[in-house]
C-alpha cells in the first residue's frame, strides 16, 4: 500500500488535490515555468518529472498513463514530441525550483519552478545530419512559397471568417505573419492572448491577431500569464 504523503494535503480533498497537481503540470509544460508556493512546487517537481521521464519512453501506454493527468491534448502533444526529445539524453534533474520570497498578504513563500534548457552537448543534437537538415530546409520554403503565391485569394477567405468571429481581429498572412498594424497575438485553443511584452510571445502561433490588448480582450480573450497558477 504506498505511504501517504506527510503533511498538510493540498486542497480539501483527495481529489482536488489531485486536481491542483494536474493543473500546474499542464501550465509548467504550456509555458516552460510557472510561480507558485514551495509547498505546491515541492509536490509539483516528482510529478513533472515522473511525466518527463514517460515522454521520454514514447510508447503509447506511456501516454495513455499522462493523459490520465493532463486532459489537454495540444499539451501532451509538446511533451512527447518537444519537451521528451530535449531531454532524451540527461538522466534526470528536469526541473528546477528558485525561490523568490514571500507572498504580500499571507506571507506565504513563493518559488519559481522551471524547466532547465537541454544540454547543449548532447551526442543526439551532435548526430543530427546535415542533409536531413538541409532537406527539411528547402522543403519547408517550397511550402511557404506555395502558400505566398496564393495569399491574396486565401488572406480575403480567412479575414472575412475571423472578421465575423471577432469584433477588430485579423487572421494571419498566408505565411503565418502579421497583418500590417496588428501586434497582438491570439491562441484560440487557450482563449489567452500574448502582446510582445510577454515572455512566451516569439514562441506563440496566433491563430488571430489583435491591435491591442484592449480588442483582445473584448473579444474574450484573457492576458497570458495574467492569473498565477498557484489559484488553480
Amino acid at each position: 500500500m504506498p505511504t501517504p504523503t506527510k503533511g498538510a494535503r493540498l486542497g480539501g480533498s483527495p481529489a482536488h488535490e489531485k486536481l491542483i497537481l494536474s493543473n500546474l503540470a499542464t501550465s509548467l509544460f504550456e509555458h516552460g515555468a510557472i510561480t507558485t508556493t514551495a509547498a505546491k512546487a515541492k509536490r509539483l517537481q516528482p510529478l513533472a518529472e515522473q511525466m518527463i521521464t514517460k515522454a521520454k519512453r514514447g510508447d503509447l501506454n506511456s501516454r495513455r498513463q499522462v493523459m490520465k493527468r493532463i486532459k489537454d491534448k495540444s499539451v501532451v502533444h509538446v511533451l512527447f514530441t518537444e519537451i521528451g526529445e530535449r531531454y532524451a539524453d540527461r538522466p534526470g534533474g528536469y526541473t528546477r525550483i528558485t525561490k523568490l520570497g514571500p507572498r504580500k498578504g499571507d506571507n506565504a513563500p513563493m518559488v519559481k519552478i522551471e524547466l532547465v534548457e537541454a544540454l547543449s552537448d548532447s551526442p543526439k543534437a551532435k548526430k543530427a545530419p546535415a542533409k536531413k537538415a538541409a532537406a527539411a530546409e528547402t522543403k519547408v520554403e517550397d511550402k511557404v512559397q506555395d502558400k505566398v503565391e496564393d495569399a491574396p485569394a486565401e488572406d480575403a477567405k480567412v479575414q472575412d471568417v475571423v472578421a465575423g468571429k471577432y469584433e477588430n481581429s485579423a487572421a494571419p498572412n498566408a505565411d503565418g505573419s502579421a497583418p500590417e498594424g496588428y501586434t497582438v497575438k491570439g491562441n484560440e485553443d487557450s482563449m489567452k492572448y500574448h502582446t510582445t511584452e510577454s515572455p512566451w510571445y516569439d514562441k506563440t502561433v496566433a491563430e488571430v491577431w489583435f491591435k491591442t490588448a484592449e480588442d483582445a480582450e473584448a473579444a474574450g480573450f484573457a492576458k497570458a500569464g495574467g492569473s498565477d497558477a498557484d489559484d488553480k
